[in-house]
């Protein structure tokens, strides 16, 4: 395993290297629910793949945690790797596992057993919520191993180390496709089957995860032992806002969806094929965010300042650069692109329409994955939370239901693409006179 040290060396080429299989491994990880959907909805049918789709919201709203909670890890164990404290950084990792793998039980044990209440509260249709209950409540089962590669792969881009997770979650998802279909219809598990492979997919992947650092030596892991009171203090202070950021930005989703059902079904289903798209589309600025989080947070502990903004120009460059690419082929694209998911005419005229307009605001809704991930890098977990509460409930579900009413439903897309605008402001503002330099997460001294 090539760890690479941030704090020396060409900044551009480390970005490209290290971001690039990080937005692979992001893609592949959005996979997993596409995956069951494709052989659920061929092999079992409509209500099944319902079934699936309303699980999946819960699963990816647990994910989404999962991350947020992995970012606080990131930020903390890409200072302790340059600090020069081999034990500083053992002691983290054994508070982290410890941690986490009594969260992903309590997580794992109050999901089974309120699966059902959740679905329920979720307006499940009835003819769909048994098959729903089933397969939420495997997954829930095996929790542990999704906790354990994501965290697995967070310690390694912590130490440097992007390719490598990559290829846990490839071999995933390989799995999981040919898993899917041998479950679901050879053994004859029904959607049973869907919710076993996807769960001994990401078993494998964390066993091969925690046979490879072991093996390689690749993580100082120690025998798990309690945390001192410090280390949990810390990683609660940045882990809850952590987690809480995403739960923000879902939260925000949902309530942009209420100005969308406005318009009636057309701009629903139109909205809904443009959310899934949306969500690959920003994958790559998702990713160079993370990288920047990590290459930031080595700097940051050596109090290497100057190269800390060096790593935020190229990366507010570099994301411009790939969203702008990216603006251009969805503009060109949208209409076919839209089409994948949905053929009827009006809905696909919304979605196309929808995309044609957003897209190069995408620059700017990248600027604060770069901006929030150096800040982020210096522990200010309560501050990008904050800018998260501003870009969602301040700015774009306002704006989306202000312009909408007055432009009709067009109006969706310029409220979402003016809220980018002014949101990447806030952040930018934060980034140049923020006080997230004077946050010092271990004793040492910090100047900037």
């Amino acid at each position: 395993m090539r760890q690479m040290d941030f704090t020396d060396g060409p900044i551009l080429k480390q970005l490209f290297f290290f971001s690039t299989p990080i937005m692979l491994a992001n893609l592949l990880q959005v996979s997993f629910q596409f995956v069951d959907s494709m052989w659920v909805g061929n092999l079992l049918g409509a209500d099944s793949l319902g079934a699936v789709t309303i699980s999946s919201t819960v699963i990816l709203t647990v994910l989404s945690f999962i991350i947020g909670v992995n970012n606080a890890a990131l930020t903390i164990l890409s200072q302790q790797r340059n600090r020069d404290n081999d034990s500083g950084l053992k002691s983290y990792l054994n508070a982290f596992a410890v941690l986490l793998t009594c969260l992903s039980l309590a997580l794992g044990i109050a999901g089974y057993v309120y699966s059902e209440a959740i679905l329920k509260m979720l307006d499940t249709p009835a003819e769909m919520i048994s098959e729903a209950v089933v397969y939420l409540r495997i997954n829930f089962i095996g929790i542990l191993f999704l906790f354990g590669y994501n965290f697995i792969s967070t310690i390694l881009r912590a130490l440097g180390d992007s390719k490598t997770p990559l290829k846990f979650v490839f071999a995933a998802v390989i799995l999981n496709v040919i898993l899917d279909p041998l479950f679901i219809s050879v053994l004859d598990l029904g959607i049973a089957g869907a919710a076993y492979a996807t769960v001994a997919s990401q078993g494998i992947a964390f066993i091969l995860g925690m046979l490879y650092t072991l093996r390689a030596r690749a993580v100082p892991f120690s025998i798990p032992a309690i945390p001192k009171k410090e280390e949990v203090l810390l990683i609660l202070k940045l882990g809850i806002p952590a987690g809480l950021q995403m739960a923000v930005i879902y939260a925000g989703v949902t309530a942009i969806l209420t100005v969308v059902n406005s318009f009636g079904g057309h701009a629903v289903a139109g909205f809904g094929a443009a959310q899934r798209l949306d969500s690959l589309i920003i994958l790559p600025a998702m990713a160079l965010g993370t990288a920047v989080n990590s290459m930031a947070g080595q700097n940051i502990a050596g109090n290497h300042w100057r190269r800390v903004h060096q790593i935020a120009l190229y990366g507010v460059l570099y994301n411009l650069a790939v969203m702008l690419l990216i603006a251009v082929i969805v503009f060109m694209l949208a209409e076919f692109a839209v089409k994948l998911f949905v053929q009827q005419d009006d809905a696909v005229s919304f979605g196309a329409a929808y995309l044609k307009i957003v897209a190069f605001f995408y620059p700017f809704i990248g600027l604060n994955f770069i901006l929030n991930g150096i800040v982020r890098a210096s522990g200010a977990m309560y501050q990008v939370l904050l800018l998260n509460i501003i870009s969602f409930w301040i700015l774009r579900y306002p704006l989306t239901y202000f312009v909408s009413s007055f432009v009709g439903e067009n109006g969706i897309a310029w409220g979402m693409g003016i809220g980018f605008i002014i949101s990447s402001a806030f952040s930018f503002l934060y980034y140049r006179f923020g006080n997230w330099r004077k946050i010092a997460l271990f004793s040492s001294k910090r100047t900037s």
